[in-house]
């Protein structure tokens, strides 16, 4: 049985075949085939952080695929009066087949995955955001960016290191640029760059966002202001001063470099209004791709439960 905690839990092959699979079934839903590649089967969706497209993608795309979604908030079970995340876990694997979980600590998903008995999907923590990379990369090959140079501009944070691993597994160049103070976890790092050394990938880590973006084929940032560090507003916006990706920034890109945007966006923040409506065409397929880059992983894991 896999978990698909982090994309370093993977080899290039087998991140691949989840692709291929999400671009096989998102061409079936576009011609209104729904397969049943999980037919009664039950997604258990723990949300200990509220979420719009997590628990859209996640709830749509288990019933496209001819199963149930259980929407489980912690304010509803016994996890947010204090039971143990291990109990939990050996209660709800018991009862569905598969469980989402989006939570803070990582260290939480990784002790629900230790005691559960069926394969657990990462929907977001502190440190990763896998499923939103899966659905990058879905949505770089859908317009034309194969082997891209990526830049990313702005927090050192999950989004950051789930781009780390991705450029690390896929043997691509990656541009991050974080403020002095919000550099990437070192030991996050440290395993990127030992995965990049095997795969032929460039991680490279600066303080100039103007010099990551040039002639790049992608830029990418994240809100800099992430779910839980509302106190922090003032310190980091004087601290990302200049970090904004705004029409002179994208000019020093490729002139059909696209930019990508896992949303919620801010406005007048990290990205400018002229920016994300210049590509808002790409940003929304991104959003949609959640669905479809979800499906592939599901089936993915559900085909290798003997594993």
């Amino acid at each position: 049985m896999r978990h698909f905690l982090t994309l370093a839990d993977f080899t290039k092959e087998e991140l691949l075949e989840m692709i291929a699979l999400a671009q096989k079934i998102k061409a079936q839903t576009k011609q209104r085939k729904f397969v049943p590649y999980m037919e009664h089967q039950t997604l258990g969706m723990i949300f200990e952080k509220s979420s719009t497209r997590t628990r859209v993608s996640f709830e749509t795309g288990i019933y496209q695929l001819g199963g149930i979604g259980l929407f489980l908030s912690s304010n509803d079970i016994q996890l947010g009066r204090g039971e143990p995340m291990k109990d939990t876990a050996r209660v709800i694997s018991r009862m569905v087949d598969m469980v989402m979980i989006r939570t803070f600590e990582h260290s939480k998903l990784e002790e629900f995955a230790k005691y559960s008995k069926v394969p657990v999907i990462n929907g977001l923590t502190d440190d990763y955001h896998p499923v939103q990379l899966m659905t990058d990369f879905l949505t770089m090959l859908e317009f034309g960016k194969e082997n891209p140079i990526v830049a990313y501009v702005g927090d050192g944070n999950n989004m950051t290191h789930s781009w780390l691993m991705l450029a690390a597994i896929m043997g691509f160049e990656l541009r991050v640029a974080t403020p002095k103070g919000y550099e990437c976890d070192p030991a996050i790092v440290a395993q990127a760059e030992k995965l990049a050394a095997q795969n032929g990938g460039k991680l490279i880590f600066g303080n100039d966002p103007k010099e990551a973006v040039k002639g790049v084929d992608v830029v990418t940032t994240d809100t800099w202001i992430s779910m839980g560090q509302e106190d922090e507003k003032e310190t980091k916006l004087k601290a990302f001063d200049g970090y904004i990706v705004d029409e002179a920034m994208m000019n020093l890109a490729k002139e059909d470099a696209i930019f990508l945007h896992c949303l919620p966006a801010y406005r007048g923040y990290e990205v400018s209004e002229e920016v994300f409506e210049k590509h808002s065409e790409v940003i929304f397929t991104e959003a949609e791709n959640r669905l479809h880059a979800q499906k592939g992983i599901m089936v993915w894991l559900d085909s290798h439960r003997n594993d």
